[in-house]
């Protein structure tokens, strides 16, 4: 339970991913590429929990771990207390109905040969729910739920905007009544007039299911505007993870603190005042992430102790948890 009496849908306990790399004829294995790398959080039912970061940090893979799209290399991932890393076949496949996902582009994660009836019918067919006239009218009842004309099942998906793409890959991410969804960066490709509108539509779904949503993005107003806690991603690691109001109030971690300073403010008083804070260097390579903190060197309040030792991923009161060794003297 913990986090005011909340039940925890999901928790994700010591999660990596590794994607090996090989050399040569024999594809000898020479080292890994650590895009996930030992993580540990929990989702509670009905909540969103934003997760945020730079490109390449892993966002992605996290997401997709979860679901066992990737296998993962070690950790737990334990849905409604079951651990989805033992399961196979029948029985995973069982648990998938519970757990869908919104892809990032709604382009590619479109088959351009299927008609959108057939798009959203598939998690149907696939678990074999229903008859064929029960699918037709479950698609036409979601395609409504989405905002889009019921009649449009005999269309393919070159006949759509981008935001209407993606409302198709909304209601086949609904079609089978999950309790919990994945949504992959699912507004960065489309127009930022249509953005609110997918926003609000996510937010509508949620309050009408009861949905549970891991919303995973780099921009981070809109994650503001959506998520109940955020979590702040950066090469494979968490480096904190708090109450969204007490995050952006509070930042504890350097890193927070300069993604925060480049959000910016609608107020020209206030945004003449507020200082930048400017990251030194490139982001590091997963392949050879450095020893201790992984932000250690771009880190502007770095310590000895910081490339030496890796901190605690600590609660410091309230659910505002943070793996920085400034506040472990």
């Amino acid at each position: 339970m913990s986090n005011n009496g909340r039940e925890k849908l999901v928790q994700i306990r010591g999660l990596k991913m590794w994607f090996p790399i090989t050399r040569g004829i024999l594809q000898r294995h020479v080292a890994d590429v650590k895009a996930v790398d030992g993580l540990n959080f929990d989702v509670y039912k009905g909540e969103t929990l934003g997760l945020v970061g730079e490109s390449g940090c892993g966002k992605s893979t996290t997401g997709r771990s979860i679901l066992q799209l990737y296998r993962p290399t070690a950790g737990q991932v334990l849905f409604e207390d079951k651990n989805l890393v033992n399961m196979k076949g029948e029985d995973l496949r069982h648990m998938r109905r519970r757990m869908q996902m919104i892809f990032q582009d709604p382009y590619a994660s479109l088959n351009p040969r299927m008609t959108v009836g057939s798009i959203v019918a598939e998690p149907l067919e696939v678990h074999s729910i229903g008859n064929r006239s029960e699918r037709l009218n479950r698609v036409r009842e979601l395609l409504a739920v989405v905002g889009l004309n019921p009649y449009f099942i005999n269309r393919y998906p070159h006949e759509f905007s981008g935001g209407q793409r993606q409302r198709i890959g909304v209601a086949r991410a609904l079609a089978v009544n999950p309790s919990f969804i994945v949504c992959d960066e699912p507004i960065s490709a489309l127009d930022v007039s249509i953005q609110a509108q997918v926003i609000n539509l996510l937010e509508d779904l949620q309050a009408q299911f009861g949905l549970t949503y891991l919303f995973i993005a780099h921009d981070l107003s809109v994650v503001r505007h959506i998520s109940d806690r955020i979590a702040v991603m950066y090469l494979g690691k968490i480096m904190e993870l708090a109450d969204r109001d007490e995050l952006y109030r509070n930042p504890m971690h350097p890193y927070s603190q300069a993604l925060l300073s480049a959000v910016p403010i609608p107020d020209p008083v206030i945004e003449e005042k507020r200082q930048r804070i400017i990251l030194e260097g490139d982001v590091p390579s997963p392949v050879n992430p450095p020893k201790g903190c992984h932000f250690c060197t771009r880190c502007p309040k770095v310590m000895d102790i910081c490339k030496e030792q890796e901190p605690e991923f600590r609660d410091y009161g309230n659910g505002h948890q943070v793996a920085c060794w400034l506040y472990q003297k």
